[in-house]
């Protein structure tokens, strides 16, 4: 589970994903949390072919049955265990409705080994050891109010199972009524630049071979 993040500038996000220059400036929220205003990259929506739109909208996914924007769960996190089943996110899963996050760091909770947690957490930042933006797997969807017409953008970021990764199982408070491989600790899924077409563009069976942990030599983290 994540609940901040910080976007890259402007001019790495056009480097790092080939998305022209021709971007507005920032029109975001310089730090991210949940049901903030944030940048996602997705295949381009009014093209035949394929090119990456640069597109703001709320981390918190607004889902098509919403009554209003303002959804009463912010669902700026998605299982990746539980796209195909669950309501919330079945229908852009199903419809290929794939993105990417761009993220300079994100934060999580430390609170060390299963068998001697700290009795406090200890926030920690993770950056890419390789000094590149993370490009972390979302899902997007589009949300019309019926009764003003106003669009709405937004997005979630996938997670999944970290009970067996050595560093992101030590992240959150452990359960101590769980064993250790039974926390249903969460990690995001990064998509590493080799793969990110696959992820916009793929087929579902391709997206999903992508939903993995990834080594642990990726991460440059410590705290805050």
């Amino acid at each position: 589970m994540c609940n901040r993040y910080t976007p890259p500038a402007m001019a790495e996000m056009e480097r790092e994903w080939a998305i022209g220059s021709r971007n507005p400036v920032r029109w975001w929220d310089a730090e991210l949390f949940p049901r903030r205003q944030g940048p996602f990259i997705r295949r381009a929506k009014d093209d035949a072919g394929y090119t990456r739109e640069l597109v703001v909208g709320q981390w918190g996914l607004i889902p098509w049955f919403a009554k209003e924007a303002q959804y009463k769960f912010p669902l700026n996190n998605a299982r990746s265990e539980e796209l195909a089943a669950k309501a919330s996110f079945k229908h852009p899963w199903a419809h290929g409705q794939r993105c990417i996050i761009p993220a300079a760091d994100f934060d999580e909770p430390y609170w060390g080994p299963y068998e001697t947690p700290f009795k406090k957490c200890e926030w920690w930042r993770f950056r890419r050891a390789d000094g590149r933006p993370w490009g972390l797997a979302g899902l997007w969807s589009t949300w019309t109010d019926k009764a003003t017409g106003e669009v709405h953008e937004s997005y979630t970021m996938l997670t999944i199972n970290a009970d067996a990764h050595p560093l992101m199982n030590r992240m959150h408070k452990p359960d101590p009524k769980l064993a250790a491989d039974q926390q249903d600790k969460r990690s995001v899924i990064p998509i590493e630049p080799g793969d990110y077409d696959q992820w916009l563009v793929g087929t579902q069976a391709e997206a999903q071979a992508l939903l993995r942990l990834m080594p642990v030599e990726l991460f440059d983290a410590g705290p805050t």
